[in-house]
């Protein structure tokens, strides 16, 4: 079974290390946070003005390991909003990828390595939606 895995959650509340911890780097794990990380250094810089080529890359991205038929595919992203999930989710039955949607939370209690104030992150909790009986 090919399985595309959703980790979605707040900033900080630990998408990307539990997507590295189920990889177990055998699997790729996809964020838009990539397309502003420097691979070279590892530095992160958040530029608004490309937010939108952010979440092309990681579509393209994805699709290209859909394509070659990758066994697991992690994403971690914030995925506050219904449709920064929608593409996946039409990708995922175009090339019969079983789709899991993991919410992740800060009960470790972390802060987040974008600087994101608790302001922000309380005004993105308000927009977040929980999914039931799967409808998307």
């Amino acid at each position: 079974m090919k399985s595309l895995i959703i980790l979605r959650g707040l900033p900080g509340s630990g998408k990307s290390t539990l997507a590295r911890v189920l990889s177990e780097n055998k699997f790729p794990v996809l964020s838009i946070d990539d397309y502003f990380t420097n691979p070279q250094t590892g530095e992160y810089k958040f530029e608004f003005s490309e937010n939108h080529l952010a979440y092309k890359h990681c579509e393209e991205r994805t699709k290209a390991f859909m394509e070659n038929g990758v066994k697991k595919i992690f994403l971690d992203n914030t995925f506050t909003l219904e449709w920064e999930m929608e593409p996946y989710f039409k990708m995922a039955a175009e090339y019969n990828y079983h789709v899991f949607v993991v919410t992740v939370e800060n009960r470790h209690g972390s802060g987040n390595i974008h600087d994101i104030s608790n302001e922000q992150l309380k005004k993105m909790a308000e927009k977040y939606k929980v999914v039931l009986f799967g409808n998307h």
